[in-house]
């Protein structure tokens, strides 16, 4: 007899499967991921097996749309991070552990850093900021295998983020050394809080609105002042964009042409992503002036997320089939009046 994911949840124990009575054992798992057991229905006993969804055997994370995924994440950072879920989910860490890892990554990267411009611990820094962006994009993925993901987890994964980069930018400052290399780090700082938060919103309406689903609805229970705070923050721009999703959810077509027409402009904002700023940040030491990288995120990077955000809000539009001076928010700050 051969078990299902229909049918395996009277596997293991007892019951009646019409007038005929069955008692299982309890399944062993063995190491390509399948159960065997064995059961005994009236005078015959007979033999099952099915797959599963063990951490043996990991599913395929399908988590991302790969038409707006940056380029080094697709052939570098996420082949990195596929290498190492079987290992933790064996060894089984947690996905806020891998967190935790990603930013004790990000903390040595820093230390490496603040010896710039040695080449070698340039070198040395930019493999350490590698592995913290793969075990980033390993934390999630763990979550997904093992069911784990959470409200606290997104915080934990956006703080360990956060405070690896905040670590070096602040090794970077230290190595300059001057009142100046402190203020311009503040203001890119700062610059890097408001575009990461843009396009970690676009991303995210991206993908759901792609796939046709809803908003997920709020918590009927307060999580926490903390998680509620950063929910809040991170979620004003799907609320600014609440009719499409509502639209592209109950209709396909709607979906399917959003997708089609935002896909460029998200390409586009890839540029945002922490991969983007790991490589600036690589080339701006390897030069021997992080100076660079902080004035290409003031400027170079706020007037690209300026850009892409007009690019997004006409996909928008043109997705619901309105003209392009419909939406009075997005008139009123561009003046756009073209068909």
């Amino acid at each position: 007899m051969r078990c299902t994911p229909s049918n395996a949840k009277m596997f293991p124990g007892k019951g009646r499967r019409g007038n005929v009575p069955y008692r299982t054992t309890a399944p062993q798992l063995d190491k390509r991921g399948t159960a065997h057991g064995r059961l005994a229905a009236g005078r015959e006993t007979l033999s099952y097996r099915f797959m599963t969804a063990s951490p043996l055997r990991p599913q395929p994370d399908r988590s991302r749309d790969r038409r707006v995924e940056e380029f080094s994440n697709l052939w570098l950072v996420h082949p990195l991070s596929r290498a190492m879920l079987r290992p933790a989910l064996r060894a089984g860490i947690s996905a806020n552990a891998v967190s935790c890892l990603g930013f004790g990554a990000g903390a040595a990267a820093a230390w490496c850093l603040y010896r710039q411009p040695d080449p070698v611990w340039v070198a040395a820094g930019i493999a350490l900021m590698v592995l913290w962006l793969a075990l980033d994009g390993l934390d999630g993925m763990v979550a997904r295998a093992t069911g784990t993901a959470g409200p606290l987890g997104r915080v934990m994964d956006g703080v360990c983020d956060h405070g690896s980069f905040i670590l070096i930018y602040v090794a970077l400052a230290l190595s300059i050394g001057t009142a100046a290399g402190w203020l311009l780090a503040v203001a890119a700082g700062t610059a890097h809080a408001l575009q990461s938060s843009y396009y970690e919103g676009e991303r995210a309406r991206f993908h759901r609105r792609a796939a046709g689903r809803a908003p997920a609805p709020a918590p009927a229970s307060p999580a926490g002042w903390l998680v509620n705070a950063y929910d809040r923050f991170a979620g004003a721009p799907d609320r600014a964009g609440a009719t499409l999703d509502w639209t592209a959810a109950t209709q396909a077509e709607v979906a399917h042409r959003y997708a089609r027409l935002a896909t460029p402009p998200m390409r586009l904002l890839t540029l945002l992503s922490a991969n983007t700023r790991v490589q600036l940040i690589a080339l701006a030491c390897l030069l021997g002036d992080p100076r660079l990288f902080w004035w290409a995120e003031l400027f170079a990077l706020t007037a690209l997320a300026a850009f892409g955000y007009r690019l997004h809000r006409r996909a928008e539009r043109r997705a619901l089939g309105l003209p392009l001076a419909a939406d009075p928010a997005a008139s009123l700050v561009f003046k756009d009046t073209s068909c």
